[in-house]
């Protein structure tokens, strides 16, 4: 680009998978079909990555939507999307539809296109009513999730099982990703009431495929997965489902005879993340001007008019905690401040212990510093 200017800042970014390193900079850009005019934003030139672009992927980069909070290398840098409200006074909400459902990764058809809406909503985009959950915490898309279901099975874990760590929405997570204790409930129901048997632990835990003849469709074998939101009406919920054909992904074909899937789903560390393998069935919307995240079923995730993903409430929300991410571990940002005061804090220990360490030369006796006297001494014996 003739108009990136770099400002000699050093980036680096870790994901659960990858990582890259580069240079801080700014540029000028136009959106199509959008604003008019110029917007000046930030960009991170990559310089040096591991494990990012990965084999066969024509990603160049990628494009953070999230709060200031998570913006790197501090929060002083203004993100994308702040930028463009900034300077564009368009209202501050995105929305999302992320195609591919159902489509191999290894297949030479064009991939299905998805659509990213910057200021507003585009009501083609999806059928049925938009359900809001609130946004709880501005770093991530932090929502509440009250439970899981397997089928018509609930799981019927605690709900702060779910937020352990934190639950969020995020485009650039692939899977759908659940706490420990959760994934092992999620695979043990789905054995339970699938219609195959003796299958291999390797499918579930992302070690091996499972393949089916050309034609076979496994998707008939395998539950739906729901998760109930809370809704903005903080009484009631409201369920998220998703068909296997979202969770039991295509990947490759082997001699054109066997059709190979993955399992959408995988543990995590870090909190439950609503992934792709999710928002690939619905129509998503960002609305960080009233705080809350939307979903509808999206018109391009189906297959013959049959839908793979549903929406449905109001459901009370009784019998369930009425705050379920309370007890969770500290967020990021809380971290941070909780860092900044421990470093003070040695910070004045140092002077302290340095004060003391000069003190005893200037008291002794004899011209001679004693092992009782001296700090250093103590240390190294």
């Amino acid at each position: 680009s003739s108009t990136y200017q770099s400002t000699g800042r050093a980036v680096a970014v870790k994901y659960t998978q990858g990582e890259w390193e580069g240079e801080l900079g700014t540029d000028r850009i136009t959106i199509p079909k959008g604003p008019s005019g110029n917007i000046t934003i930030n960009i991170a030139a990559i310089l040096t990555s591991e494990g990012f672009f990965l084999p066969g992927i024509n990603w160049q980069g990628i494009l953070g939507l999230a709060y200031p909070l998570l913006v790197r290398p501090d929060p002083s840098v203004e993100p994308f999307f702040n930028s463009v409200v900034r300077q564009t006074g368009i209202p501050d909400v995105f929305s999302l539809q992320m195609c591919g459902a159902g489509v191999s990764a290894s297949t030479t058809a064009d991939p299905a296109g998805g659509s990213l809406i910057m200021g507003g909503v585009e009501p083609t985009l999806y059928r049925g009513s938009v359900w809001y959950t609130p946004i709880l915490e501005e770093w991530y898309y932090q929502v509440e999730v009250l439970k899981l279901e397997v089928g018509d099975q609930n799981l019927n874990l605690d709900c702060k099982e779910y937020n352990s760590d934190k639950a969020i929405v995020d485009s650039g997570t692939t899977l759908l990703r659940l706490p420990g204790n959760v994934f092992s409930a999620v695979v043990e129901a789905i054995l339970q009431t699938s219609l195959i048997e003796d299958f291999s632990a390797g499918f579930f835990d992302g070690t091996k495929l499972a393949c089916w003849m050309r034609g076979e469709s496994p998707w008939r074998l395998f539950p739906k997965l729901s998760i109930y939101l809370r809704a903005t009406n903080t009484s009631q919920s409201f369920r998220i489902t998703i068909h296997p054909q979202l969770y039991v992904q295509p990947v490759t074909d082997i001699d054109g005879t066997l059709d190979c899937f993955r399992f959408g789903v995988s543990p995590s560390a870090n909190g439950l993340v609503i992934g792709a393998t999710v928002m690939e069935g619905f129509y998503v919307i960002f609305d960080r001007a009233q705080k809350r995240v939307g979903f509808a079923v999206s018109t391009c995730a189906e297959n013959g008019g049959v839908p793979f993903a549903e929406i449905a409430g109001p459901f009370l929300a009784e019998g369930v905690a009425s705050d379920c991410t309370s007890g969770v571990s500290l967020r990021e940002p809380m971290m941070w401040v909780f860092a900044y005061a421990l470093m003070g804090i040695c910070a004045v220990v140092l002077i302290v212990l340095l004060i003391l360490l000069i003190l005893p030369c200037r008291c002794h006796r004899d011209g001679e510093i004693t092992d009782e006297s001296s700090l250093v001494r103590h240390r190294i014996k």
